[in-house]
Order: structure tokens, then C-alpha cells, then sequence
């Protein structure tokens, strides 16, 4: 999940349509679009706690932070959701010295991830059967992919996790896919060793949500927010707040 923003100058657009300092297309109906931007976010954190539940379901490994949390929460006896709630929180301190400045969306991301998943969890019981978890680990992945692009159109604001990735590129200088390998290389070497899932999801997981996001962010970016993303860490001025990750 990290922060987006636009680079340059909006393909395509007219002198009139881009505010001159930034390089963005300016939004001639800001107001009319907050109802639909918060939809964006909260059903697109509602999917992606969805499919965190469900891939854990699959049994057949998880993206790296779940493999950490579900390593965790096998040593404190404490729900996968609720340890995903305490990182969040704890990653947020993290924020700190490196200058990041939540928002909304940071704040609905902590709270929101870890109870749909602990909620996908009781509600969907365990699943032994391989032609059963194989198309669900599919499906899981999709609907991740999918959410991405749902509240990263949003653009309220970084999930910690990813406001962490784009801190850590800013301050370090270091390119953002280092930033982001040598982050997820130690969250999911720690999750390992301490019991977490780790199987052919995680790989899968890896090589597909970057296309999967990508396809989806452009199929549900909201009207007058077009053109090319890149990651950043600062926020967009109040009548355009920068979207997630």
C-alpha cells in the first residue's frame, strides 16, 4: 500500500486542466467526488482485509507482512487481525523521525486490514481440500489486486506499511524497489523463522499483484485524477490529498 501521486505534466490535457505549479490536472468538481473517493477506500480496505483472510485460508503461503503477523501472533497467542492492527500501530512511530504525515486513509488502513481479517477467518472455516484452496489462493490474490487499485484511487494517504517503503526512499536516497526488496526480504525472512506460512502463494503473490494493481488503478481511478503515478511521501494540497499505496 503506498502513496501515488502523478509526475509532470498530464498527457493530454489542456493549459486550463493543470494547476501550472505542480503539473497536475486540476479537478474542476473536487466536493462532488469525496462521496465516491471514500467508497474507493473503504470498500477497497474492506476487500483487501477479505482476501488476507481468504489467502491465509488457501494454506498455500502468504504475502510477506502476513507471513510475519501470522509468525507473531503463533508466539503471543494473539489473533493474526489484532497483530496486524499492533504493527500498523507500531510502524506508525516509525513514521516519526522519517517525517511522514498520515491520513485518513493511514488511519482506516490500521484499523480496518485486521478486523476483516480476523472476520474472514471466522467466518470461513479451515480448508483441507487442495482443488478447493488452490482457486481460492487465485481468487485471494485477484480480489487483493483489485482492492489495491480501489483505495489507492482513493488517494487519502499512505498505509503504514508503504509510508514506511516511500519514507525510507526519500531519506536513504536508495531506489524505491531496493527500498521495497530489502523491506519485504526482512519481514518475510523474520516471519519464516518465526513459524509463518511461506509456500507457493508467497511466490505467486509477489510476481502478480504488481500487474494486478496496476490494471485495476487505472480501471478505477476517479475522473480528473488521470496520468502517470509514482510513489511519494508528500501529501497533495487539501482539495487533492495524495492517494494511497
Amino acid at each position: 500500500m503506498f502513496s501515488t501521486r502523478r509526475a509532470g505534466a498530464v498527457e493530454g490535457a489542456s493549459d486550463s486542466e493543470v494547476d501550472a505549479p505542480s503539473g497536475r490536472r486540476a479537478d474542476p468538481k473536487p466536493g462532488r467526488r469525496l462521496p465516491r473517493r471514500l467508497v474507493h477506500l473503504y470498500s477497497g480496505l474492506v476487500l483487501y482485509g477479505l482476501s488476507m483472510g481468504l489467502q491465509l485460508r488457501a494454506g498455500l503461503g502468504l504475502e510477506p507482512w502476513s507471513v510475519l503477523n501470522q509468525g507473531i501472533s503463533r508466539h503471543t497467542g494473539l489473533s493474526i487481525g489484532t497483530v496486524t492492527i499492533v504493527s500498523g500501530v507500531l510502524i506508525l512511530l516509525l513514521w516519526i523521525p522519517l517525517r511522514q504525515r498520515p491520513g485518513l486513509g493511514t488511519v482506516s488502513n490500521v484499523v480496518i486490514l485486521g478486523l476483516v481479517m480476523d472476520a474472514t477467518l471466522t467466518l470461513v472455516p479451515e480448508i483441507t481440500t487442495l482443488a478447493v484452496r488452490i482457486p481460492l489462493l487465485a481468487f485471494a490474490i485477484l480480489l487483493n489486486g483489485m482492492a489495491t487499485g480501489l483505495y489507492i484511487s482513493a488517494r487519502f494517504g499512505p498505509g503504514p506499511r508503504d509510508g514506511l517503503m516511500t519514507g525510507l526512499h526519500r531519506r536513504t536516497g536508495r531506489p524505491l524497489r531496493l527500498v521495497r526488496t530489502c523491506i519485504e526480504v526482512a519481514v518475510l525472512t523474520v516471519g519464516f523463522v518465526l513459524g509463518g506460512s511461506v509456500g507457493v502463494g508467497t511466490v505467486l503473490y509477489a510476481l502478480a499483484i504488481g500487474p494486478l494493481a496496476q490494471f485495476s488503478l487505472r480501471f478505477f481511478t476517479i475522473g480528473g485524477q488521470s496520468g502517470r503515478v509514482v510513489a511519494s511521501s508528500e501529501p497533495a494540497p487539501a482539495s487533492a490529498p495524495a492517494p494511497l499505496s
